[in-house]
């Protein structure tokens, strides 16, 4: 692989996966391409190890993207769509402010740890909300109703809340222990496995169930010839 595609992933601990920090405050283009770089790494290794997103505080003026054209913007999106769609589990790891580029990627991850000192803001230019596509994942992850208070009045969601939410799954006291922890568990989930989940899940509210059920027997078929593979194994062993 070439050394650009690996130059803003590190090693996580034990060999377990991959980790990439984002820094919500570097200019787009840079996120852009560090998010690239950790699912080009992931994509390499065939989805066998964890992606570790540690997100670091968003502006302090809550402002993002900044001023950026389009075609930026839809870099970006295509980025954390490819995130949430790799074979690799996802585990997302928010620090303080967390809004703009970081709510991004914590909606499209799959396994959320936050910090005790974790808020939720969504991010504004000139007092104007950005209608970027966290407001379609807020939706589909909460509810229009809890999304209306988010969207339309600007409320900040705090550590606890976000956990009784559903949008963070636990609380990190200690945040490299509980990180190490969740991925040592969600490591042993095979990453094909991990795909058609989030998959089934992502496509559910939106799909009727006539056009779904093929999806679902589909799977159905292959989890039925595992069970078959692995019982075959076990006689001849």
């Amino acid at each position: 692989m070439n050394e650009h595609v690996t130059r803003d992933v590190a090693e996580f601990i034990d060999g377990l996966g991959f980790i990439l920090t984002v820094d919500g405050t570097r200019p787009l283009h840079e996120l852009t391409a560090s998010v690239t770089s950790v699912c080009a790494r992931a994509e390499y290794d065939g989805g066998r190890s964890v992606v570790v997103l540690r997100l670091r505080s968003a502006p302090p003026d809550r402002s993002w993207p900044g001023r950026v054209r389009i075609g930026e913007v839809n870099r970006w999106e295509r980025a954390v769509r490819r995130v949430e769609r790799l074979a690799a589990v996802t585990v997302a790891a928010p620090e303080g402010v967390c809004g703009g580029p970081a709510l991004d990627l914590l909606l499209a991850t799959d396994f959320r740890v936050a910090s005790p000192d974790f808020r939720l803001l969504l991010p504004v230019n000139d007092e104007h909300f950005w209608p970027g596509m966290a407001v379609h994942r807020l939706v589909d992850q909460l509810g229009v109703a809890q999304a209306r208070r988010l969207v339309l009045w600007g409320h900040e969601i705090t550590a606890d809340q976000a956990v009784a939410l559903g949008l963070v799954n636990e609380i990190g006291h200690d945040l490299e222990e509980a990180l190490h922890a969740a991925v040592v568990m969600l490591g042993r989930l095979s990453g094909a496995e991990v795909a058609v989940r989030r998959r089934l899940i992502l496509e559910a509210s939106a799909t009727p169930y006539e056009e779904a059920i093929g999806t679902h027997l589909a799977a159905c078929d292959r989890e039925l010839r595992r069970l078959d593979r692995d019982e075959e194994s076990a006689t001849w062993s």
